[in-house]
């Protein structure tokens, strides 16, 4: 059964049979399910009274082991936003009480970031739901097509420099 994409390319093979459209079977499908993964995903964290990037922040700082805490240019390039939002958005986090800043042992210039007991709660008990949730999106793949496509996509990213999260 063809798709929005396949109908997009249909389209353009009629009005420019001389120009290779192949590429939006790709690119127009990547960024169809972009826009509604992302329009699932903000449901889902609204729904428990977040704002995407508010968990993001979160599970940075929870998968990072929270010992020392992160520095907020750590978390800067994590999130890959600007100084000054991560200003604003650890600002509203800490008002929360989902984070705390708190002096670099090391540093006194430097400032930690670090879950709050709540902060830590709110991301351990999201966690299990919102991979149910990602399970919930994936259904449709089986198990064999996923391990299909993570390699692909994989390859995909790194060949556009998508290396590390550094």
């Amino acid at each position: 059964m063809p798709d929005a994409v396949d109908q997009i390319g249909a389209a353009w093979r009629v009005q420019r049979p001389d120009v290779d459209t192949s590429p939006m079977q790709i690119f127009g499908r990547i960024s169809r399910l972009a826009r509604i993964l992302e329009r699932e995903l903000t449901d889902f964290f609204r729904l428990h009274g977040l704002e995407r990037w508010e968990f993001d922040v979160l599970a940075t700082l929870r998968r990072s082991g929270n010992e020392t805490g992160l520095s907020a240019g750590a978390l800067n390039k994590a999130a890959m936003i600007t100084s000054g939002a991560i200003t604003n958005r650890l600002d509203r986090l800490a008002a929360k009480d989902w984070v705390e800043r708190v002096p670099d042992a090391t540093d006194r210039r430097a400032i930690r970031v670090h879950l709050t007991d709540t902060g830590r709660e709110l991301v351990d008990r999201l966690l299990p739901l919102h991979m149910d949730n990602e399970q919930r999106l994936l259904a449709a793949l089986t198990p064999e097509d996923r391990e299909t496509l993570i390699p692909l996509l994989r390859k995909f990213s790194e060949s556009l420099g998508d290396l590390s999260l550094d």
